[in-house]
């Protein structure tokens, strides 16, 4: 059988070149297609669909490897008839905050995106990375369903489809002491990756400065930040020994990671293709959440064998500091997204009273 490869176009916005797009098309030009510009005949045509997702962060990171997940699970269950090719490390340079337009607009198909970085676009995508809203996956799940329709209301308005999220492991402090008292913070200069935190960890005597993920080594490399609000995961995928030595777990959230596509891209797929990227992200979404336990456990052993210290145990003093800087931000959180916030807690105070 011949096979005719059809690449899905961008829409105007795409940061895509005009000779990237002639090289893309060039490259998805198979002999069966030369063969039908040249007249050749060809019997039995095969249409397979071609669909990019981008993600900023590294391969070797948790929610890289669900995005391949994805992916090889959608290309086994359509019989390689739509294709996913995942590019990490912020390949074709789109970050997280940039990924909610790029998507809605149809420069890329699908992105793996934080959400926190959205916070300016709607503030409901704030939610999961409240400071000690959910500190353990047993929370953040039940946050997570509470939270789930309210990310697709609102996906679904810029012309996205919501398909499946996972959160990170907690979010800790990497830095060359351990942040495991309240002198610790006072004057520190560390990455923060929404306002909350920032706010949160101003009202705590730091001096937070906000950064996109591709921002943070750069800034290590030059001293413009000596610590990072983080996961253990984020900071082993980016090998951030090499610039600090030591990983605080202070649980202070566990933020989620949405992937996300366009809803035209979707629609194109007609109905057994938009079910098969469905079921594969229902997969994926498990396999994301279920690796959450082995992997923390995983990372903490890769910090050991880098020399990293990791400091499990911090003063009360320190949870009480950073449980109270935070206060002032979840209620004006509440007051930014009006009734739905208090809609959305509710429901979830009622999950984990189950």
């Amino acid at each position: 059988a011949a096979f005719l490869k059809i690449q899905v176009p961008c829409k105007s916005g795409s940061k895509i070149t005009e000779f990237q797009k002639k090289e893309s098309a060039m490259k998805n030009v198979t002999l069966p297609v030369l063969a039908v510009v040249l007249g050749i005949g060809v019997t039995g045509a095969h249409a397979e669909t071609s669909l990019d997702m981008s993600s900023e962060y590294p391969v070797s990171s948790i929610h890289a490897q669900t995005a391949d997940f994805f992916a090889k699970t959608l290309g086994e269950e359509t019989n390689g008839d739509i294709s996913v090719t995942v590019h990490h490390g912020g390949a074709l340079g789109y970050k997280s905050v940039d990924h909610y337009d790029a998507v809605g607009d149809g420069a890329v198909q699908l992105a793996s995106s934080f959400s926190g970085a959205w916070s300016g676009i709607n503030p409901i995508f704030l939610v999961s990375s409240l400071p000690f809203i959910a500190t353990s996956i047993e929370d953040t799940r039940k946050l997570y369903e509470a939270t789930r329709p309210f990310y697709e209301k609102a996906l679904e308005e810029d012309n996205q489809v919501f398909l499946y999220a996972a959160p990170w492991p907690a979010s800790g402090f990497w830095a060359n002491t351990p942040i495991d008292k309240p002198d610790a913070l006072k004057g520190l200069k560390i990455r923060t990756y929404d306002t909350p935190g920032t706010k949160t960890l101003q009202n705590a005597g730091a001096s937070p400065v906000q950064l996109s993920w591709g921002d943070i080594v750069p800034q290590l490399t030059t001293n413009g930040i000596d610590a990072v609000l983080t996961s253990a995961d984020g900071g082993a995928g980016s090998q951030f020994w090499e610039y600090l030595s030591d990983f605080t777990e202070v649980n202070y959230a566990l933020p989620l990671q949405v992937t996300h596509m366009n809803r035209d891209a979707f629609d194109d797929l007609g109905e057994e293709g938009q079910k098969a990227v469905l079921d594969a992200a229902k997969k994926a979404e498990t396999f994301g959440w279920e690796a959450l336990d082995s992997r923390v456990k995983a990372n903490y052993a890769k910090l050991a064998e880098n020399g990293v210290t990791v400091t499990t145990n911090v003063s009360a003093d320190l949870l009480s500091l950073l449980k109270s800087s935070a206060a002032p931000e979840v209620e004006q959180w509440k007051e930014r997204v009006g009734d739905d916030a208090q809609t959305l807690l509710d429901t979830y105070h009622e999950l984990l009273a189950q």
